[in-house]
């Protein structure tokens, strides 16, 4: 190398310093074209070494996400009550069974002469009447140990309670019901029942009911389809009587009196048949030692009035019902006491 004069060579080696200097303070060079810088990723500021990273919300291609959708704002579905029907039982299968077909005639009834009066089917000196005064009223009193004096009936037709008074003017206050009327009975086939039979049907305890007079009359001859007692309480057990006698004596029904007997007991599908109640003992009667009497003063044994002189004459109490005159009461124009079958001054009770 030549060398140059001092201060060229001084100046040469200032400007080399500055440009070593100026150099050390620029940024660091790019990469050089062709190269890969690899650069480390930052941790998070709240990140830990060893912690996993914070779940976010992109989803990841490929992926199923779960979503539970938030509660319903609907009304929950409430259970609907049933009502529990029974099935039909007692009664309701019984009406089934009972032949139906149309009511024949009334033209040749005659309820005396085709079913006669009370009888003492037990030979007890009580007849069917007074076994039944004895078997539903209450309080019973009896002087001679035959015949019903005094009692209380709670009516099932009308549900009222009611005293009776053997005598001419209240006896009929209370009175026996065929709860199958005769009449009823001899339209639906008791016309082919032998006379035996058919006075076991008019004495039939199953078939005889203590009840108020008026309502008695009120009912008359009438079926289920004409007549209900007002005490409709009463209604699915008289139905159901009425079925039971039917049953016994193989008598048929009615349509419209089976359409009625049914809707009756709709109202009560498990009512059952009745198997009949026995007749009641009257005090002092036969078997039974009666009381001794207690002595009272002696008082005049009242007077019968005297028969009013009548121009009416019945030939039989079915003759007297027909002409709305029954019951007939001693002392009132048509009684006869031939017609007055336990003689308590009321005949055609």
């Amino acid at each position: 190398m030549v060398a140059g004069p001092l201060h060229l060579v001084l100046a040469l080696g200032l400007v080399a310093g500055c440009a070593s200097s100026t150099a050390s303070t620029d940024p660091a060079p790019g990469p050089v074209p062709g190269t890969v810088t690899t650069v480390p990723a930052a941790p998070s500021p709240s990140a830990e070494p060893g912690s996993m990273p914070s779940p976010t919300t992109s989803r990841t291609p490929g992926t199923v996400t779960t979503v539970t959708p938030p509660p319903s704002s609907a009304p929950e579905p409430t259970e609907t009550p049933v009502r529990a029907v029974a099935p039909p039982s007692g009664a309701f299968l019984a009406l089934e069974d009972l032949p139906v077909a149309a009511a024949g005639t009334m033209s040749d009834y005659d309820r005396d002469a085709l079913f006669g009066g009370w009888i003492d089917a037990d030979g007890d000196c009580e007849d069917s009447r007074n076994e039944v005064l004895a078997r539903d009223l209450t309080g019973i009193t009896s002087a001679d140990g035959c015949r019903v004096d005094t009692g209380t009936l709670a009516d099932p037709y009308t549900g009222a309670s009611i005293d009776f008074v053997r005598g001419v003017a209240t006896s009929a206050d209370v009175q026996v019901d065929h709860v199958v009327s005769l009449g009823n009975a001899w339209v639906t086939g008791a016309r082919r029942l032998s006379p035996a039979d058919r006075v076991a049907l008019a004495n039939d305890p199953l078939n005889l009911l203590a009840v108020d007079g008026p309502a008695n009359g009120s009912k008359s001859d009438q079926d289920a389809s004409r007549w209900l007692p007002p005490n409709r309480a009463f209604a699915c057990e008289m139905v159901a009587v009425q079925i039971a006698v039917k049953s016994r004596y193989g008598l048929w029904v009615t349509a419209p009196e089976k359409t009625a007997m049914a809707e009756v007991l709709s109202g009560c599908p498990d009512q059952q048949l009745p198997g009949g109640t026995p007749f009641g003992d009257i005090p002092g009667g036969a078997g039974t030692a009666p009381a001794p009497a207690e002595e009272v003063p002696t008082e005049e044994a009242p007077v019968a009035p005297a028969p009013v002189p009548a121009d009416v004459h019945y030939a039989n109490c079915t003759a007297a019902r027909e002409a709305g005159a029954a019951p007939l009461l001693r002392g009132e124009p048509g009684y006869r006491e031939a017609m007055d079958g336990d003689s308590d001054g009321v005949a055609c009770e």
